[in-house]
This record gives structure tokens, C-alpha cells and sequence, in this order.
């Protein structure tokens, strides 16, 4: 069956392209080099962002533990927590650098043809769907007349021009569905990844004394601490976790480079030691500075003995 599809019928949909290199989106970076540096960055930037706040004194109603217990109760100075941090974003970077070197070019310019497929696969699948409607007690026959009055090829088949609706249908997909899908399946994957090896140091003696305990060093919580980790540990569940959720994904560089980001700046937040009322991360979930709070403390930490 051959569609009747032209580009002058749907004026939206491109039916040749021309690739060529996605210019960068920062300082004329390439983004995947980009997605390195923009993490690291973020995560030092918050980081004195709330070292400037705690410094000055500002907002000290939010803060969830006086300076004098962060004297007295942490076991480890500032000095060795920010050199395991540079250890391990060193070695994040390295890592990064050398997958980011065999990372194929993004080309852009054929994104239209991504819409066309779509549309033609709701297309098929309405098509499909039509004679099964009954069975959830739905009229196929008066959906079909309804729907032709939009979409004269309903009556004919699948042959026919493509419509506006399903062009915008098919675009909202590729731009907005799908992007939201790879971003939620990573969030998915890399959150239950890191719930079972956390779970696991805290529940097996020897993982939690030999790698664990490190980061437990600090009683109270600070946002440079936030990665203060054994660098093993944070190499397996930090950066090995999300670049298999990158890639499970199937996340394009620049959607990793948003996606590294954000979960940079979540873990910074939630261990700053602030819980401030408008800081909209507070409330995605109840991970946030304050579990993470009672978690650093001896009697909110699950341990074998």
C-alpha cells in the first residue's frame, strides 16, 4: 500500500535532508566534551554557593546543624574531603574523556524525516486500533466518521496526505514523549542501581568498613561532601551507574549533558545541610537534605556490627 504523503500536503515534514555537525551549545565546546565539564562545574558552584551562605551566616534558621557540632562531630577535615572529591572527579573525567574521544558526531537536519516515521506509525497503529474498539466498548465505526471529518484517509485505509493533527501529534512525540521517556528510565535505572550498592554497604560489615565508613565520616553533612567518598565506591556507584543509565537510555549527548547536571546538583543539595523552604529540589522526594541528615547520623545509619 503506497501512502499518499507530499510535501506540499504537509509543508511541516522535509522529505530530503542535509546532516551536518550539531554546532555546540556552550563557548563553542563540543557538547561532548561539554558533558565532562559541566557536572564538575555545577558541583563545585553549588558547593560554594552554600560554603558562602553557611560562611556568612546567611539563612542559618534553615540550617540543619549549628557550627559548633560541624567542629566537633565531623572525624575528618574539610581539606581531605575536597581532595577525595578531586580524586574522584579526576577520575570521572579520564573515564569521560576517553568514551567522549569514540563518541561518534551528532549531526542534526533530519529531524523531520524521525517526525514523518512517527506519524506514519500512529498512523498504522489508529488504523490497527479501530477494529478492536468494541471490545472496550467503543464505537469504531462512529470514532472513524468522526475522525475522517480531520482525517479524510480513515475511510480509505492508511493511504492518503498526512494531516496537521497528525504531524503535531508525531512532533509532540519526538520532542517532548520520548526525550521525557529516556530521562525517567535513567532516572529509574541509576537511583535503583545506587539503592541496591548502598543498601549492600550498609549491610554487609566488610563493604561497609573497607569502602563505606569514609563517607560516614561526616556526622554532619556538608554540600562538598557530597561525592566525600572511598574512590572505589564512588567509581562503581557514581560514575559507572550513570553512564549505564546513559546509555540503557539511549540518551543523545546533549540530553546526558542536562541529565549528569541536574543529578550533580540534586546530590550537592541534598547533602548541604540546608532545608530551605523554596529550594524546589526538597520536595521532588523525600530524598532530600533532611533524610539525608538522619541518615549521616549513628542512630539513622543501618549497620551489621
Amino acid at each position: 500500500m503506497t501512502l499518499n504523503v507530499t510535501s506540499s500536503t504537509v509543508p511541516h515534514i522535509m522529505f530530503s535532508c542535509t546532516e551536518s555537525p550539531l554546532q555546540p551549545l556552550l563557548f563553542g565546546v563540543p557538547d561532548k566534551y561539554m558533558i565532562l565539564i559541566l557536572p564538575v562545574f555545577a558541583y563545585w558552584f553549588l558547593s560554594l554557593f552554600f560554603y558562602a551562605l553557611d560562611e556568612g551566616g546567611y539563612l542559618s534558621k534553615y540550617k540543619l546543624h549549628t557550627p559548633a557540632e560541624f567542629l566537633k562531630r565531623n572525624r575528618v577535615s574539610m581539606r581531605h574531603v575536597v581532595q577525595d572529591v578531586l580524586i574522584q572527579h579526576l577520575f570521572q573525567t579520564i573515564l569521560g574523556a576517553v568514551l567522549a574521544w569514540q563518541e561518534p558526531e551528532t549531526y542534526t537536519g533530519c529531524e523531520s524525516k524521525d517526525i514523518l516515521a512517527w506519524a506514519l506509525w500512529l498512523r498504522h497503529s489508529l488504523v490497527r486500533a479501530l477494529p478492536l474498539m468494541p471490545f472496550i466498548g467503543i464505537d469504531g465505526s462512529r470514532l472513524a466518521k468522526q475522525l475522517s471529518i480531520t482525517m479524510p484517509w480513515v475511510n480509505s485505509g492508511t493511504s492518503g496526505a498526512l494531516t496537521k493533527p497528525e504531524v503535531l501529534a508525531a512532533s509532540l512525540i519526538y520532542w517532548v514523549v520520548v526525550p521525557a521517556f529516556q530521562y525517567l528510565l535513567a532516572m529509574l535505572f541509576v537511583d535503583t542501581w545506587q539503592y541496591f550498592i548502598h543498601r549492600a554497604m550498609h549491610t554487609h560489615p566488610w563493604l561497609y568498613r573497607t569502602f563505606h565508613v569514609r563517607h560516614h565520616r561526616l556526622y554532619v553533612p556538608y554540600a562538598f561532601g557530597a561525592l566525600y567518598n572511598h574512590p572505589l565506591e564512588g567509581f562503581l556507584e557514581d560514575t559507572v551507574g550513570s553512564l549505564l543509565a546513559f546509555k540503557i537510555a539511549g540518551m543523545s549527548v546533549r540530553q546526558g549533558m542536562w541529565f549528569f547536571t541536574f543529578s550533580t546538583i540534586k546530590t550537592v543539595d541534598d547533602h548541604s545541610g540546608f532545608k530551605l523552604p523554596w529550594d524546589p529540589l526538597q520536595f521532588i522526594t523525600d530524598n532530600n537534605a533532611y533524610y539525608h541528615d538522619i541518615h549521616h547520623q549513628s542512630w539513622g545509619m543501618k549497620v551489621w556490627r
